[in-house]
């Protein structure tokens, strides 16, 4: 028998003769201009406001930038295995900051840590995206529907019920909005969802309606009666529960079509409570205007929009379910932050994103940024060398 002669390999089909092909990992250039316009508004909002918080706030944005950068680098896939790991620092970071945190009025959300302030229902979010995104891609074919949506939202809850207690209403609203998104990225039948919300607005009215019967941080149920209906708060509470929102609607008009630029205004003497943080749209449309704030407007749309591609484009489930629960704790905040500062929505206390002074802040978005980044890097990857089979 005549052995066949074994013959050169043809270019294409032998491993040692493909090209190497370089794949760039690189970030999302829009997003990131985005970003970097949001960071530079910040600055200069903060400017006319107090030197010291556009410095400091400065050292949070650079130390943010970084770290999204070295994220954007790193596979999110493997956070996959460190779920429940990464569930447990979220309650104790949470559990810590009640427990040894700086008391504000009635709340006690933070920790200080010379010119740092942590706060744990803010990093929390991140963490809580992750964990879900990955409890879903790993119990999704185990359990039904049902069961799955019940799972998740109990998983939830925890933390959120906890961060009530501190009491922060607004970071739970976004723990809330954000495991909706996973679970409707995820597929969750409509019936179930919606069931979920029905729930969850049945809960919220209990927390503010029997909270206060028993003594408990009755100021969020009068910011929301008087909201609602301010003829039933009585007149001694009524100033306090709207106070805020009357002086950020007087500080907006004030800025008209373009602002006052750096002439001493409304905010920069403090008639604006939390005009750095909570009410820093207020300061923004005072200074720039409607222009002003219709550019920031825009910027936040880019990035939801960029964001909703890195969904589509995620090379798995476990990053499409990130991204969404990132889209979600950004449209969120803007949304809330925004429709209280034009007395659209009641005060529930939400930071708008890279915007707000704020170290835990800044740097969570930061974070949520950088896990997006990393999703969009390794969307090219799998992109790039999809098809490369060698032909037989």
């Amino acid at each position: 028998m005549v052995a066949d002669v074994i013959q050169t390999p043809k270019q294409g089909r032998d491993p040692a003769t493909l090209e190497r092909r370089t794949i760039a990992i690189g970030l999302d250039p829009l997003l990131t201009l985005a970003v970097l316009g949001l960071c530079v508004v910040s600055l200069v909002t903060l400017g006319g406001i107090s030197h010291t918080q556009m410095v400091r706030q400065g050292l949070y944005l650079g130390a943010g930038m970084v770290a999204m950068l070295v994220l954007s680098r790193f596979d999110y896939s493997r956070l996959r295995e460190l779920k429940w790991g990464l569930y447990l620092i979220l309650l104790l970071a949470i559990l810590v900051v009640i427990a040894a945190g700086h008391s504000l009025g009635a709340s006690t959300r933070s920790i200080n840590v010379s010119v740092f302030s942590f706060e744990g229902s803010e990093i929390g979010k991140v963490l809580l995206i992750v964990f879900l995104a990955a409890f879903v891609v790993d119990s999704s074919r185990k359990t039904s529907s049902r069961q799955m949506v019940a799972r998740v939202m109990l998983l939830a809850l925890l933390p959120t019920a906890m961060v009530i207690y501190e009491p922060d209403l607004g970071s739970a609203l976004v723990y809330v909005a954000a495991a909706f998104a996973v679970l409707y990225i995820a597929g969750a039948a409509w019936q179930h969802l919606t069931a979920v919300l029905l729930l969850g607005i049945v809960a919220l009215v209990l927390v503010l309606v029997v909270g206060p019967l028993v003594g408990f941080h009755t100021y969020q149920a009068d910011r929301l009666t008087a909201f609602f209906d301010p003829g039933s708060v009585p007149a001694s509470k009524i100033g306090a529960a709207l106070y805020q929102q009357k002086q950020s609607l007087i500080a907006i008009g004030a800025g008209q079509k373009f602002g006052l630029g750096a002439v001493p205004n409304h905010t920069a003497a403090n008639f604006v409570p939390l005009n750095s943080t909570d009410f820093i749209f207020a300061a923004l449309a005072e200074r720039f205007g409607f222009a002003g704030a219709a550019v920031v407007l825009s910027l936040y749309a880019l990035i939801i929009w960029r964001t909703l591609r890195i969904i589509a484009a995620a090379k798995n489930l476990f990053g499409a379910l990130v991204a969404a629960g990132v889209v979600a704790m950004l449209l969120f905040q803007v949304f809330v932050n925004v429709g209280v500062a034009v007395d659209i929505l009641p005060v529930t206390g939400v930071t708008l994103p890279l915007m707000s002074y704020g170290g835990s802040s800044v740097l969570t978005t930061f974070l949520a940024l950088g896990l997006l980044q990393s999703i969009h890097a390794q969307a090219r990857i799998a992109a790039g060398t999809k098809g490369r089979v060698l032909s037989i």
